[in-house]
């Protein structure tokens, strides 16, 4: 009896004995592996040198941190690449008004300058001034949007009012624009949620964008749709393809670098941004050579 025991005593030294040495050896590979991973950059997952269902468990717990590691890894690069585009883009639009302006104070200087000339560079100048005016204030905006910094108060909005006045302000640029304009505002819209300095904002943004790119024709239409209220801004596309459609509210966005001096895609990242803060949806298309931006407001109830 005694030697039966000693028997099953040693039998289960030894499988102990082997299970410690597997483990181990599992262990001992995984850390390579580690090693390995960490010093060519490779994303290959750890491997079982032999089935342990505790190791196991450990390694996809690993795995699991390594590939977390990895998607911030790209997740930085692509931030990186996205930030650096961007200012790429800032320093191009900020330098060339401020090169005209220098290059018009310049001419400001000579003495043999008309009075015309003079009013005609000062015009000029100023046109400049404030356009850079209004790229800083669109980067600021864009900062503290992200910061979440931006006041908005949610309340009722009638939105023909907002709209309507916006247009007969900009009636001037709209009527010099050599675009075909049309207008369509239903009336009778009820409210909608969202904030009136904001909305104010976005449509401020949709008229100047159209104003600067669109070509041929502008439409400008508010109607409701189900339970929500839309309002579209639709214009010649100019060249614009479906795969740009994708990125116009990217805010280093372009697709022609050489077609304006404020040409960051800053106006409609605002749109996009503030018709998020506000629980509205920013819809871009394009269709039949028509570019399109809709917004979809929450009828207030």
């Amino acid at each position: 009896m005694k030697i039966i025991l000693i028997v099953i005593l040693a039998v289960l030294c030894l499988v102990l004995l082997l299970r410690a040495y597997t483990v181990e050896r599992t262990l001992r590979r995984a850390a390579r592996q580690l090693r390995e991973r960490e010093e060519t950059g490779s994303s290959a997952r750890l491997l079982l040198a032999a089935p342990n269902s505790s190791a196991e468990a450990l390694l996809a717990a690993v795995n699991g941190l390594l590939e977390l590691r990895q998607a911030d890894e790209a997740d930085y690069a692509r931030r990186e690449k996205a930030l650096r585009q961007q200012i790429s883009n800032v320093s191009h639009d900020l330098r060339t008004p401020l090169t005209s302006i220098l290059g018009y104070l310049q001419l400001l200087e000579g003495d043999d300058l008309a009075p015309d000339e003079r009013r005609e560079y000062l015009g000029i100048i100023e046109s400049r001034a404030k356009a850079l005016q209004s790229l800083i204030t669109s980067f600021y905006d864009l900062s503290r949007l992200d910061g979440g910094e931006y006041p908005i108060v949610r309340e009722r909005v009638d939105l023909y009012t907002v709209l309507g006045g916006l247009v007969a302000a900009f009636y001037n640029d709209l009527t010099g624009s050599g675009l075909d304009v049309s207008v369509e505002l239903d009336e009778g819209l009820p409210q909608v949620w969202g904030d009136a300095a904001a909305a104010l904002r976005v449509f401020s943004n949709l008229i100047r964008n159209a104003l600067d790119h669109g070509v041929g024709s502008l439409a400008i239409r508010l109607r409701r749709e189900g339970d929500e209220v839309v309002s579209v801004f639709e214009n010649g596309s100019g060249g614009l393809t479906q795969e740009d459609v994708a990125h116009v509210f990217d805010r280093s966005f372009t697709s022609d670098r050489n077609r304006t001096s404020q040409n960051t895609g800053l106006g409609l990242a605002i749109v996009k941004a503030l018709a998020g803060q506000m629980g509205c949806r920013a819809e871009a298309g394009l269709r039949g050579g028509l570019f399109s931006i809709s917004v979809h407001w929450k009828i207030a109830r």
